[in-house]
């Protein structure tokens, strides 16, 4: 073999291996953000819209992608852990007063040219370190963020809207913490799927809290306002998937047996396994209320595990990062 022959092949020798070789990059990282418009969406609602240099390296793999984000300490001071792959220790080794509260929100948008990526927040007063912050921060102010990282090239995980591929029909359940993701979901529906029956049911604080959201012809939406309905937080969450939600067939399973959850002590998240369904379920809230869904859809319903997507997205009274 010649000389240029053997540094030709050399060179795409070493291409194939620069290809095919996983990234190094960590699948998440940290990014500074400053807050560089507010947008009101409705009384209980607020999309706030952060930028910052660094969003040009963050991505975003399905529209429920949680995300972590980081609020002013206790004494007042703002965020700063490490960019490196040391923050998760950094904010353990913080003393109490100085460690910036985590909690987890979801990518609403993403546009990495503009440098910009919006979170809805849930507005319910300055009774908490998140609802206090988005309520009063000012343009400029800044934070935080754990997102996935564009450089790792794979699949980064953080999300759970992965609906079989032959699924024929989808019932998608949440309040308010989940209308960010359930609004993205149904954006792409529209866009790749516009034929598939989909069901969705939102209870949201207010009559004035429903929003109106982009979905395909196919989809039938149902707002459960807990003002209207003078409904407790879950219940119309709970009555529309005993009275209302078009469930498939299946065989009542009393004698079913269901794992207890804590849900005092850590947060209910069961994933559906099936790759193959003809119905797919995705319900999302407040975690004593999924466990009354779940215990229905199961054991009264007899709809298979396989097929449910069942997660306490937060829970009332307790807090979990």
């Amino acid at each position: 073999m010649s000389t240029p022959a053997r540094i030709t092949q050399a060179l795409q020798q070493g291409l194939r291996r620069l290809v095919c070789s996983p990234s190094t990059a960590s699948a998440y990282r940290l990014f500074d953000l400053q807050l560089k418009r507010r947008i009101a969406l409705s009384p209980s609602l607020t999309r706030l819209v952060f930028t910052g240099p660094d969003v040009a390296d963050m991505t975003t793999e399905a529209p429920d992608q949680r995300v972590k984000l980081f609020f002013p300490a206790p004494d007042g001071s703002l965020p700063t852990l490490p960019k490196g792959e040391h923050w998760k220790a950094a904010h353990s080794a913080l003393p109490a007063a100085q460690r910036p509260p985590m909690r987890t929100y979801t990518i609403r948008a993403l546009r990495r040219e503009a440098l910009e990526v919006d979170v809805d927040f849930v507005l319910h007063g300055v009774n908490g370190p998140a609802s206090a912050w988005a309520t009063q921060a000012q343009v400029g102010d800044r934070l935080q963020m754990v997102a996935p990282n564009l450089a790792h090239g794979g699949d980064t995980g953080g999300y759970e809207w992965k609906p079989p591929r032959d699924v024929r029909s989808v019932l998608l359940v949440g309040d308010e913490t989940a209308l960010p993701a359930i609004a993205g979901i149904l954006e792409q529906l529209a866009d790749t799927q516009p034929e598939l029956a989909v069901e969705v049911f939102i209870e949201v604080p207010l009559e004035a809290d429903c929003l109106a959201l982009r979905h395909s012809p196919a989809t039938r939406l149902h707002w459960l306002p807990r003002n209207l309905l003078h409904s407790d937080q879950g219940q119309g969450m709970l009555h529309a998937v005993r009275e209302l939600a078009s469930l498939p067939q299946g065989h009542a399973a009393p004698g079913v047996r269901l794992e207890k959850v804590d849900i005092e002590k850590r947060i209910l998240w069961e994933k559906a396994s099936s790759a193959s369904s003809a119905f797919h379920a995705w319900v999302a809230g407040e975690s004593a209320t999924v466990m009354e869904i779940r215990r229905h859809l199961i054991k009264e319903r007899g709809l298979p595990r396989e097929c449910l997507t069942l997660m306490g997205y937060w829970r009332a009274g307790r807090t979990f990062g």
